[in-house]
């Protein structure tokens, strides 16, 4: 408690600005429980950089904290590359505060010699991503909280491959950051450093997400999306791509349609959440649509909606989506024919489907831990691979390498080519995803999301975690634990027979069961949120399409009786 007050008057100094030092000295004198939640500790990057609630403290996104990252990124690039002009690329989305910290952050940038182009106004994230290999920049910035909440907004560091940050440069830029104090920040702008950039950048975009995105299927005359931004940045893309796609029937959420950091519509501005789509699905029911699209704030990640078996509008998931895009884009490279280098990619908590896809087809797996980071570093680390596409659970996909983020700018366009070119076969989006099942097992995912708050919440996910591991769980659903993995100490072991394998993943704060029958239950704490996760991956075999309703309702039973058995339920 002292050090947190010791901390909170190092504030107090003519550094700061003056309504910075009225409200610590109003936290001081009235409310210590949330002076020593600001102050508690340093905002930290996670698997998504920088993200948290906006305010004033150390654990807070205000202008000093993302001013003392960004001088510690500048003095790494400064070292790194001394003999070159550094160049930056910085976008923002439609969040609170975005537009204004983006400047400062351009402003810093500025400050320490690096040239910054600044987009006009707010932008995807997987447009910023390629606009630092377009614009051939050593790092971008975007500043987003992709779904969170109104309060939350944060800062994501791209490199010069268009990727986000990832081992060694993280570690690296980390300890520049930590190296400093507050009073080393250069918020002396040179204005002559900073251009705005909008059209030219787009255009590129643009026309590169439809070169990836496009595969001429047939029936688009015929074919009706309704799209919904969700109030977020996909406004400013998904429509032109559409258009430029050949899809001239889309109907807009028009309530959804505009920019609004409150998100005023929804509970939540998350696609995985069903109730963010409800206001679409509802405009797809009225109207006849064939598909709902739904993306969030920074549009990286997206949510689709299509006709179920009994003409109903259903949700599909993360893993759904993702297999049956990769199964597409298996297929028009199966039609060219494979050159043998080819690789497919996704996450170690995503479904198992994705690798016996990849058997299947002949192409490389290739799996890594959670976050879009470590997909794109693959893509960098092979370079004589050629990554057809991949995604992980949590609704993003990401199609060829000309983004390196996840994408649902490109990925949507890809969404309503599958759908289109299925409904002129006679068939749809949701019966092409039941015949992958059929062709590869039939993969059943289930994810459990625990919220634990402050610092007493912190503790909380540490127990859980802890309690997971030495408390190991002996069998499943009547299925013996056969396999261990720990990602902290990077060891797989056969409970059943001692035998230990080494994980080639870098280390990470994950555990994972895996049974005799294939189900898989991983747990983890979120990089970005104060919240503990728990996926649940189940499998058995699908003979014929006909079997879909009684099998999937055996699979959710099954889910059903771990989610209890974990106390999860």
């Amino acid at each position: 408690m002292d050090n947190i007050l010791d901390t909170a008057k190092t504030w107090l100094t003519d550094f700061f600005d003056p309504a910075v030092k009225k409200e610590i000295e109003h936290l001081i004198a009235n409310d210590k429980e949330e002076l020593n939640d600001r102050f508690y500790k340093n905002m930290e990057f996670g698997t998504g950089g920088m993200r948290g609630v906006m305010g004033v403290g150390t654990n807070r996104i205000n202008k000093y904290t993302l001013g003392k990252s960004t001088q510690g990124l500048s003095n790494y690039l400064n070292k790194v590359y001394k003999d070159e002009e550094i160049k930056v690329v910085i976008a923002f989305d439609c969040r609170h505060n975005s537009d204004t910290l983006a400047r400062i952050v351009a402003e810093v940038f500025s400050a320490n010699n690096i040239k910054v182009y600044l987009f006009s106004d707010l932008r995807t994230t997987p447009e910023l991503s390629f606009a630092v290999r377009h614009l051939n920049c050593h790092a971008g910035i975007v500043l987003t909280a992709s779904h969170n909440p109104p309060e939350y907004n944060g800062y994501k560091v791209y490199w010069t491959d268009g990727g986000q940050i990832v081992p060694p440069q993280d570690g690296a830029i980390i300890s520049e950051i930590n190296s400093l104090d507050f009073e080393d920040i250069k918020f002396n702008a040179n204005d002559s450093l900073i251009q705005v950039i909008d059209k030219e950048v787009d255009e590129a975009f643009i026309s590169q997400s439809v070169a990836a995105g496009n595969f001429n299927a047939a029936g688009k005359d015929d074919f009706k999306i309704v799209f919904t931004s969700l109030h977020g940045t996909s406004i400013t893309a998904i429509p032109e791509v559409l258009k430029r796609g050949g899809y001239e029937n889309v109907t807009i959420i028009e309530e959804q349609a505009k920019p609004d950091g409150n998100f005023p519509t929804v509970k939540s501005p998350n696609p995985e959440e069903p109730e963010a789509l409800s206001m679409a699905v509802k405009k797809a029911e009225e109207i006849g649509a064939d598909m709902v699209v739904g993306t969030d704030p920074d549009s990286d990640r997206l949510g689709i909606a299509v006709r179920n078996l009994d003409g109903e509008m259903e949700i599909v998931n993360g893993n759904q989506a993702m297999v049956l895009m990769t199964k597409f884009l298996l297929e028009k490279r199966k039609e060219k024919g494979f050159k043998g280098n080819e690789f497919i990619a996704t996450t170690i908590v995503s479904t198992p489907m994705m690798e016996a896809m990849a058997k299947a087809y002949g192409v490389e797996f290739k799996t890594s831990l959670t976050g879009f980071k470590w997909i794109g570093k693959m893509i960098k680390d092979f370079p004589q691979s050629d990554f057809i596409g991949g995604g992980e659970e949590s609704f993003g996909y990401m199609v060829g390498d000309f983004v390196r983020d996840k994408d649902a700018v490109t990925s949507t366009l890809l969404a309503c080519e599958i759908a289109s070119q299925a409904k002129a076969n006679g068939s749809s989006f949701y019966k092409d995803l039941i015949q992958c099942y059929v062709d590869y097992g039939f993969y059943k995912e289930h994810l459990v999301s625990i919220t634990k708050k402050g610092i007493s919440g912190a503790e909380e996910i540490k127990q859980m975690l802890k309690d997971f591991k030495e408390n190991p769980v002996e069998s499943v659903a009547g299925s013996k634990v056969k396999w261990i993995e720990d990602y902290n100490t990077s060891i797989a072991k056969n409970v059943l027979t001692g035998e230990e394998k080494t994980i080639d993943i870098p280390k990470s704060n994950v555990l994972i069961y895996e049974t005799e029958d294939g189900t898989r239950i991983a747990a983890r704490p979120s990089g970005t949120e104060p919240k503990v996760k728990f996926y649940i991956s189940t499998n058995t075999k699908l003979e014929k399409t006909e079997d879909y309703k009684k099998v999937a309702a055996e699979l959710d039973n099954k889910v059903k009786s771990i989610l209890a058995e974990l106390n999860l339920a």
